[in-house]
């Protein structure tokens, strides 16, 4: 029977005891470990009146924008007096000291726990403004104002919609207690969506961010649960004779790929988000069909067979009957595949000399570019807007989560103080 790594590292533990919602002081730590070829040096000056604010804004940005690998910081914490217009900014100054970029801007009180936060990028080189705006905010929402500011500056300078502002979910084990995790991008406001003593796995973000598919092994069998963000509503979705597991959810959020056992062998089907009769998508054969995942556009879903004989990637469309075609043929081991959200590329784990490592194959040309050396790694979870890759990697006791770009130059570590990190998903953008 196929078994992939990442259910071997969960088939673990004893009781289950599913709780409310809470926050968590367990934050993930980041460390960059690489940066891009290229950097844009910029200067992020503290914002004039910053000091009132319960929380800064200015670290957050430079930190979004410094973890991203694509810019280099220009120290400007010292700049006297702060400059909130771009007449008050002297440009050759700035321009001696290598900057190309220049972020300003101003903090005025609105009243009743409001504020008007108000930023400016400027283009150093050339003496002008490149963006500005301004958001009314309350105070509860001043670290995400810091993500949507460097959001806009890392758009507007490289092109690429930022995910500063997006959302992470994964699963930590301390012990016995598993955990299902959702954080911040950059690891801060963790908070629980579940804990457990017995293994919870396979967390996944549906389209519009408002709620997570996983399996629990509550029932002393995988099933598997949608659980709504805001509420902690819970739905059994599948729980069938057999196994219940890999949810992966359709583009428009109404199904669900899983995996089920009822007939023998693993087999996909396709079940409503909401719970109701599973439909088999190809017809019963003796190998096992797992890890499921569809293409951003819904003409394919990518998964795991054995049907060659050892583990390989294959594709189908999404309609019962539907005949599947192979992708990988390099190795005798290539599992979880997720393609990117520009349906050009698919990451997957490779097995290359008894190392797993994260591979990258594109999809018109199939070249595969391994990203990786491995020796355990697992799960690859793309950030929405296709730049970076999120994936666990370790050993059980030991597992750490890490993010790569997709040319391989921008690295990073995520880790937590103590136990396991495993199984990212790296959720959509918001709204």
């Amino acid at each position: 029977m196929l078994v992939l790594r990442s259910t071997v590292f969960l088939l673990l533990g004893l009781a289950l005891a599913c709780l409310p919602q809470f926050a968590s002081t367990e934050e993930l730590r980041f460390q960059i470990v690489g940066a891009g070829a290229n950097q844009i040096p910029i200067a992020v000056a503290p914002l004039v009146g910053e000091g009132l604010l319960p929380e800064g804004l200015t670290n957050v940005v430079r930190a979004d924008l410094e973890r991203s690998g694509l810019f280099r910081m220009i120290d400007a914490s010292a700049i006297a007096p702060r400059p909130a217009d771009a007449a008050q900014v002297n440009f050759a100054e700035w321009r001696d000291r290598g900057a190309q970029a220049m972020v300003i801007g101003r903090v005025e009180p609105a009243g009743a726990g409001r504020w008007e936060i108000q930023f400016r990028l400027l283009d150093v080189a050339r003496g002008g403004q490149l963006l500005g705006k301004s958001y009314p905010v309350e105070s509860r929402q001043l670290r995400a104002t810091a993500h949507r500011i460097a959001d806009e500056v890392f758009e507007q300078l490289t092109g690429i919609r930022g995910v500063f502002s997006t959302r992470i979910a994964y699963i930590t084990k301390a012990g016995k207690r598993f955990q299902l995790m959702v954080a911040d991008a950059d690891g801060y406001n963790p908070r629980t969506v579940v804990t457990s003593s017995e293994p919870i796995m396979s967390p996944r973000w549906s389209p519009d961010g408002s709620r997570i598919a996983y399996v629990s092994f509550e029932a002393k069998k995988p099933i598997v649960y949608v659980q709504v963000l805001n509420t902690g509503q819970r739905i059994v979705v599948a729980n069938l004779k057999g196994s219940n597991s890999a949810p992966a959810w359709s583009p428009d959020g109404r199904q669900l790929a899983v995996v089920l056992t009822r007939d023998g062998s693993s087999q996909i089907y396709l079940v409503p988000a909401t719970g109701g009769h599973p439909e088999r998508l190809m017809r019963t054969t003796p190998a096992n069909d797992t890890e499921p995942f569809f293409s951003a556009d819904g003409r394919f879903i990518y998964f795991t067979s054995d049907r060659g004989g050892g583990p390989q990637v294959y594709r189908v469309a999404p309609q019962p009957g539907s005949t599947a075609e192979r992708l990988t043929f390099e190795g005798d081991y290539n599992a979880v595949p997720r393609p990117s959200p520009d349906g050009r590329s698919l990451a997957f784990v490779q097995r290359s000399g008894g190392r797993f490592r994260l591979t990258v194959q594109d999809l018109g040309s199939r070249q595969v570019l391994p990203l990786t050396d491995g020796p355990d790694d697992d799960s690859p979870s793309w950030a929405p807007n296709g730049q970076m890759i999120l994936f666990g990697r370790g050993r059980v006791g030991q597992g750490e989560l890490a993010a790569i770009s997709v040319d391989g130059r921008v690295r990073q570590r995520l880790s937590v103080g103590s136990g396991d990190v495993r199984e990212p998903a790296w959720g959509p953008f918001g709204p």
